[in-house]
């Protein structure tokens, strides 16, 4: 830093003390009880003067130091205001920091979503590519073809998450009907592996939400509950009404979930070690986004399980949880992010 740039800085400091010794002198001079000279004025004056200089020169010394060991974390701040500008330059670099790392983890976990989905979707593709080789089963045919359909949705929804709020449309729900019209896409799946499916809702029951995201969460669901149930199982929808909330239940009586998992259950990538036991293919993602689009949509899901037992996931819907208001303030949150 040039030395003439530096006293332009302090101008407003040298100002305000070249005005008390003037006033100090006016003062003194303007006294009649006090004798004063002019040669001890001046003296007074030219020693102050003196000591500003020394003090400018030190500050001087100080600062341009302080520039040129400025990425050392030892530096000590120069004034109130330098300090005020190092907290605020620290912060908005563990804001970067943190930022950064969070769009490097999304990074990661996108990657590892779309690896394991081309692992996924590729198993269906071999088995129809088989079934050309050999007498086709119509039924199996059907399966799979559910089967890529379900993946293909999956990576659809995840890749439109972040637009969620632009695609969306709320209305009434009555879930009875909606929840038949969802398990019948999965009829040739019930009846091939003869699980048997029993209704206990509510007659005309309706909840406030968007029909096309709630269908691929209960899709979801529906789907894990067939995946990790085994032959002659059973899955049972049901509904509960209470004064604060309704509620939509699907339980299997499948291999259910380990304690230790239950905590995990609606994470990214989350298989579970009854799952990997099983080798049952999965993405790991379908809760996740149930979970991620329940809360978008005002909504939210729990589980609870016993190993060997059941699974039960319950997506509640607050009474007082208005759909488009959590649209509206997601859209606000967002802006204020960016």
């Amino acid at each position: 830093m040039k030395f003439w740039r530096f006293l332009s800085y302090e101008r407003p400091h040298l100002l305000v003390l070249l005005s008390v010794v003037a006033v100090v002198a006016l003062v003194f001079m303007t006294d009649p009880s006090v004798s004063w000279r002019w040669s001890t004025v001046l003296y007074a004056c030219a020693l102050a003067l003196l000591i500003a200089a020394g003090y400018t020169l030190y500050r001087y010394a100080q600062s341009a130091s302080a520039i040129r060991r400025m990425d050392e974390e030892e530096t000590r701040p120069l004034s109130m205001e330098a300090a005020a500008y190092r907290e605020a330059m620290e912060q908005m670099e563990r804001r970067h920091i943190l930022a950064l790392n969070e769009a490097k983890a999304q990074q990661l976990e996108h990657y590892h979503f779309v690896v394991s989905w081309f692992h996924e979707i590729k198993t269906p593709i071999s088995v129809l590519r088989l079934m050309q080789q050999t007498r086709i089963d119509p039924a199996s045919l059907e399966e799979e073809l559910t089967r890529i359909e379900h993946y293909v949705d999956q990576a659809l929804y995840y890749a439109k998450l972040d637009s969620f709020s632009q695609d969306y449309e709320i209305g009434a729900v009555e879930l009875e009907p909606f929840m038949k019209g969802i398990v019948r896409r999965h009829a040739k799946t019930f009846i091939s592996r003869k699980i048997r499916i029993e209704f206990r809702m509510e007659p005309r029951l309706t909840v406030q939400s968007d029909p096309k995201w709630l269908q691929f969460i209960a899709d979801q669901v529906i789907t894990n509950s067939l995946k990790y149930t085994g032959e002659h199982g059973e899955i049972v929808v049901s509904t509960r009404a209470f004064a604060q909330e309704k509620q939509l239940v699907i339980r299997d009586n499948g291999i259910g979930i380990e304690a230790k998992d239950m905590p995990r259950v609606f994470n990214r990538g989350f298989t579970g070690t009854n799952g990997r036991q099983a080798q049952a293919k999965s993405t790991g993602m379908g809760l996740y986004l149930a979970q991620e689009l329940s809360n978008r949509l005002g909504h939210y899901m729990t589980c609870s399980s016993v190993a060997g037992a059941y699974t039960e996931m319950v997506i509640h819907f607050p009474k007082h949880h208005d759909p488009h208001w959590m649209m509206r303030r997601g859209d606000r949150s967002r802006e204020d992010r960016d």
